[in-house]
């Protein structure tokens, strides 16, 4: 690519190089999280979800979005973290879950939003088996964003709806 041409993207796509991806960072028990913004679909305050029976206790439930029945996995239940009052920063971050057969949309309880950060793919490390609140299976890697580390979900892995039922 010349370098006119790379310049001319680099305007088009705003702060982001060819080289960097962007991520949804948010907090969970004080710890920052991020997943790939391209598979965000939507940031919802926090509203009423309809529990439904028999499900594992991470999946608070369903919410009704447009007419699509979407799953909500409480990320603090999931991880087997203290359970805390859902206050004005508690959102549901609508997402995009790829499973072998299709695509669905999962939503996640999370304690908060807390940034859009573009990452290179030089800065990302691997993560290390301890240290972690959050099972490392889970995470693609880590990435230094000022004074603290973020972790980079795995979300096709944590949220497969085809797998809940395997959690029973």
């Amino acid at each position: 690519m010349t370098e006119v041409a790379e310049e001319q993207l680099n305007e088009e796509l705003g702060d982001v190089t060819i080289d960097e991806d962007q991520y949804l960072s948010f907090e969970l028990d004080e710890e920052y999280y991020c997943v790939d913004i391209l598979r965000v679909q939507e940031i919802l305050g926090y509203t009423d979800i309809t529990r439904v029976p028999n499900t594992p206790r991470f999946l608070s439930g369903v919410l009704n979005l447009r007419g699509a029945i979407v799953p909500v996995v409480d990320l603090r239940s999931r991880f087997s973290l203290d359970e805390v009052e859902y206050d004005k920063t508690t959102v549901i971050v609508v997402l995009a879950v790829k499973t072998m057969h299709s695509e669905k949309t999962v939503g996640i309880v999370v304690d908060a939003v807390s940034d859009v950060l573009n990452v290179s793919k030089n800065d990302i490390r691997t993560v290390p088996e301890t240290g972690a609140k959050v099972e490392t299976e889970f995470l693609t890697g880590l990435v230094s964003n000022g004074s603290h580390m973020v972790m980079i979900m795995d979300i096709d892995n944590l949220l497969n709806p085809e797998k809940f039922m395997e959690l029973l």
